[in-house]
C-alpha cells in the first residue's frame, strides 16, 4: 500500500553508501496538513537516490512513499521509503508566475450584438 505526503523540502542528508555496495539518502519533509508542522524523515534506496539528488530545499514536493517496518535484536523500526517525488515550485518563484490564459479575458474589438 502507498501513501502520499505533501510539505516543503527542510533538509537533504549526504547519502551513505555500505561495504556490500548498498546505498541510501534521506531527506525531511515538513508538512502543514496537521494543526501543528511535522517534519518527516524519507529515505531513498539505490537507484531512486538518484530522486533526493535534485532536491533542493524549499522545494515543495509531493511525496509517494512505503512503510516498513522491521524487527532487530528485540526492538522495532519503521522506515518511510519514498519511491515517487514530485517537485511544484518554491513559494518565491510560484509569486512571479503569470496566471494561466483564459480565453474569456480576451478584449473584444467591437461591442458584442444585443
Amino acid at each position: 500500500m502507498s501513501y502520499e505526503l505533501t510539505g516543503t523540502v527542510k533538509e537533504i542528508l549526504e547519502e551513505q553508501t555500505f561495504a556490500s555496495g548498498f546505498n541510501k539518502r534521506a531527506f525531511v519533509v515538513t508538512s502543514e496538513a496537521d494543526k501543528f508542522p511535522q517534519e518527516i524523515q524519507f529515505e531513498c534506496l539505490k537507484d531512486k537516490v538518484e530522486l533526493v539528488n535534485k532536491l533542493k530545499k524549499g522545494d515543495k514536493v509531493t511525496v509517494t512513499f512505503d512503510i516498513n517496518g522491521r524487527e532487530w535484536n528485540g526492538k522495532y523500526f519503521v522506515n518511510l521509503a519514498a519511491w515517487k517525488i514530485e517537485t511544484g515550485t518554491n513559494s518565491s518563484s510560484n509569486d512571479d508566475a503569470p496566471p494561466p490564459f483564459d480565453p474569456a479575458d480576451e478584449i473584444l474589438d467591437e461591442e458584442p450584438p444585443f
